[in-house]
Parts: C-alpha cells; structure tokens; sequence
C-alpha cells in the first residue's frame, strides 16, 4: 500500500515539474496579418508571354551588297544606322540625275528668254504668230522633263538615303539575318531589332472569361520566378472556333518581365463578391479539417475552424467565427495550439513567406 502511496506522490510532482517547465517555455515567433474584406471573384491560371510591343525585322528597300552590319547586343537609339549598303551604283545614278535636272532647268530658262522676247516683237507685229506658239509648247515641255528629272532626282537621293538601314526605334539588336559581303534583293531580312522598355504580356483566354475583364482591369501575372501584376489594355473578343479562346493583352513593369519570358494570368470565370479573405499561408489543414490561428490581445493562440471558398492568387476566401482586423498567423502556425502564448516578428508579410498549412 505504501508503494501505491508513493507512487502517486512521484506521479503529481512529476506532473507539476512539467507544468512549471510549460509555462517557462519562451512564446512562439510567429508572423501575423490581418483579415480583411475583399472583392474576389474565382479564377483560372492562363499562359501567357511577354512580348515587346516594338520588334521588327528590318529588310533591305534595295537589290545590293551588305557592306556593314551590327553586332548582336548593340544598344541603339532611334534613327541610329544598324546595316549600310554599298552605295557607289546609287551615287551615280544621283549624279546622273543632277545632271539631267541642271541640262532642263538651263532649256527652261532659256525657252523663257525667247517667249519673253517673241511676245516683245508680237505686240509690233514683227513675228509670226507660230513661232511664238511654238516656243510656247516648247515651254511646257522643257517644264514637265524638268519635274520629270527632278522626281528621278528625289528617287536617286532616297535610294542613297536607304542605303543605310536605320533603327525605327530604341532597342537592342537581336540577330544578324544577313552577313557582310552577301547580295540582298529588294525586301530581304537582314537584321532583328527589339526593344525591350516597351512590353507586354499577350495571353489567349477561354471565352467564358471575356465578360468579366474589362480595359483597364488588373490581373496577377507570375510564374515560378516572380510575380506581379498588369493592367489589361486591350481585348479582342472575337474567339478562335476551333480553340474556343480569345486574346488579352497587359501592360506590365518592363523592370520586373524579359521578352520571351513564359507567364500565368490569373483570369476572372464568375463576378467578383466581397467576402472576407486571408493569405493562403495562413490555412491549417488537419484531419478534422481546415482552421487559422487568430491572436487575441493578451498574446495567445485561438484556433478557429473555417471553411473555405472560391480563392484568387494568393488569398481565399474563409467562412468562420473570423471578423475584419483579426490577426491571422501565416507563418510559424505548425505546432501552435489554443492558449500558447506567441511573440509577433515585425517586418514580414504573406508575400514570399512560406505555407504555414501542414496536412496531418
């Protein structure tokens, strides 16, 4: 009977020994934010990809050899020269033309001294009245062959003017299509040219989604390196009947997105309702089923059990005993229970902070 006695004994202090050395467990750090009302509305993640809204092929206007080209990563600014022509066949087809401008402007001028002095001697009657007629028409003539060399003239200075091939806008070159000493004819590739301040995100939706963007709207866009957002700028809700899917283009933050770069859009399926939301992360999944912590005033846990609903990007939608401005834990929740007492880290929120939501 005395072991029993003591056995009981050792039992209650070694009950209370674990009680003191709970309560001297210093609080768990965890990472909190705040409930809040939000418009959502379901969506679907869509690909997508970042193109610049300026990139260009830039082909040759005439039949010649390639005498210069840029090399691949050059930087240029609009107007700058990125490939030149030989140009001597169309330097002499403009002096040519020179020459030919100044041989009818001095026909020109003299056809106007002799009308000039033939209409002087009409007036007295000491000319026929042919050949003042025909030094008339000769007139006209010599003016239309002048326009006519002066037009040849023009087409001989454009030719020499798009010998150099020039950027249309600020950008890098990409590619060199053609290499130096090849003979180009009239429309051929010769160098690609991008910019790479000026992009956007083109991406094709199925077309239940068209009625529930708008210009102007803003979708997530992310991918497994990054994330952010875009402003749709465009739509063109005149669907593929094969595909059943329809175009979208967003402007998006040329620092943050490279051309070429594979992206998601979150994109709207149903319209948006307020509902109370919390970050993703601060889910709990357990067997009996999903729950957040909430911390109270006095520094400690209360698990709440939740339901979930419709979720979009990097919130979801709860349904439970969780009012607007109550502090949900989003990181450090996996060994919390109800009544332990925690200690808030500053500076962090549910972007890039991992799941705190552990399935057991």
């Amino acid at each position: 009977m005395k072991n029993i006695q003591v056995t009981g004994f050792a039992a209650t202090c070694l009950a209370m020994g674990m009680s003191a050395s709970a309560q001297q467990m210093p609080p768990a750090i965890v990472v909190v934010e705040d409930a809040r009302m939000r418009i959502l509305a379901p969506t679907i993640d869509v690909p997508g990809t970042v193109v610049s809204r300026n990139e260009a092929r830039l082909a040759s206007e005439l039949a010649a050899k390639l005498k210069w080209i840029a090399d691949v990563g050059t930087v240029v600014k609009e107007g700058d020269t990125v490939a030149r022509l030989e140009e001597i066949t169309f330097k002499l087809l403009q002096m040519e033309a020179e020459s030919r401008v100044d041989r009818e402007q001095a026909r020109v001028i003299f056809l106007r001294a002799e009308k000039a002095r033939l209409e002087k001697l009409d007036q007295k009657n000491l000319t026929a009245k042919s050949q003042l007629d025909q030094t008339t028409s000769n007139l006209a003539i010599a003016e239309s062959d002048k326009a006519i060399a002066e037009a040849q003239l023009g087409h001989a200075r454009v030719s020499m003017y798009v010998t150099e091939i020039r950027a249309p806008f600020d950008g890098i070159v990409t590619a060199r299509l053609r290499n130096i000493g090849e003979r180009l004819n009239v429309a051929d590739e010769v160098i690609h040219l991008v910019n790479p301040d000026s992009v956007e995100v083109v991406a094709r939706a199925p077309l239940n989604t068209v009625n529930f963007i708008k210009d102007g709207d803003v979708l997530e866009v992310h991918n497994d390196y990054r994330k952010g957002e875009g402003s749709v700028r465009t739509t063109v809700p005149i669907g593929n009947p094969q595909s059943h899917m329809f175009e979208v283009r967003l402007n998006v933050d040329s620092n943050l997105w490279t051309v070429g770069e594979s992206v998601r859009l979150s994109m709207p399926t149903a319209p948006a309702r307020e509902v109370m939301t919390v970050p993703r992360d601060a889910l709990v999944l357990r067997r009996e089923g999903a729950s957040v912590f909430r911390i109270k005033e006095d520094m400690t846990a209360e698990q709440v059990s939740v339901v979930t609903g419709l979720g979009a990007g990097s919130l979801i939608e709860i349904i439970g005993d969780v009012q607007p401005s109550d502090r949900v834990v989003i990181r450090g929740a996996e060994r919390l229970s109800t009544g332990m007492t925690v200690q808030i880290r500053e500076g962090d929120s549910a972007n890039g902070v991992a799941s705190s939501g552990t399935s057991q």
